[in-house]
């Protein structure tokens, strides 16, 4: 008789700690995103009280999630 060999069989499912979750930020407020960065890109976008033009991409993208924050879209609080 040959020896047998006896091996588990995965199941094909990963244990993972997450669970599953609804997303961040709203598609809406991703087009505001989209809209501000496009505006920074062509030169338009100022920022609040200085007036001056906004260059910086990530200061694009505040003014976009807080333009959302204030229409009421599904975006997480602020940080800090």
């Amino acid at each position: 008789m040959a020896p047998s060999t006896s091996k588990k069989k995965s199941t094909g499912k990963k244990s993972t700690s997450r669970s599953k979750s609804s997303r961040k930020y709203s598609p809406a407020a991703g087009k505001s995103v989209e809209t501000e960065m496009r505006a920074m890109k062509q030169g338009k976008l100022k920022s609040g009280r200085s007036g001056k033009k906004v260059t910086s991409r990530k200061q694009a993208i505040a003014i976009g999630l807080s333009e959302a924050r204030r229409a009421g879209y599904k975006v997480p609080p602020e940080k800090g």
